[in-house]
């Protein structure tokens, strides 16, 4: 380390480093490759390091939020169906349990007219 800019660069790193591996997130550990790739050939170069770690964090939020809201948007559309699917199946067990009840007086009804013809006999 020969620079106090040396030194936050590596604090930078093994702070992402971190982050990537207590939250398991590939797309962490990829911003900690590019970081890293940044700063060694960027002080090499003679460029700002700094400017072009700040451009990958941004981007790496804007995917980030990108991808929450679009989770958002299938989680919705997910309890939109769902519930849909809980209506239509409560609607159906109402059916099943009125025709059942239609089936019981059938059979009820049935067994009372076997009864009648059996006594006319």
């Amino acid at each position: 380390m020969q620079s106090r800019a040396d030194l936050a660069r590596s604090e930078v790193l093994t702070l992402v480093k971190r982050l990537a591996k207590q939250h398991p997130s590939a797309a962490l550990a990829q911003l900690a490759s590019r970081i890293a790739a940044v700063a060694r050939y960027g002080a090499a170069s003679g460029e700002d390091p700094f400017a072009k770690v700040k451009g990958l964090i941004v981007d790496m939020i804007a995917k980030l939020e990108k991808q929450a809201a679009d989770e958002t948007t299938e989680k919705a559309y997910c309890d939109e169906q769902m519930a849909k699917t809980e209506a239509k199946k409560s609607e159906l067990e109402e059916d099943i349990a009125k025709m059942t009840s239609k089936i019981d007086q059938a059979a009820a009804r049935s067994a009372q007219l076997k009864e009648e013809i059996a006594e006319l006999q």
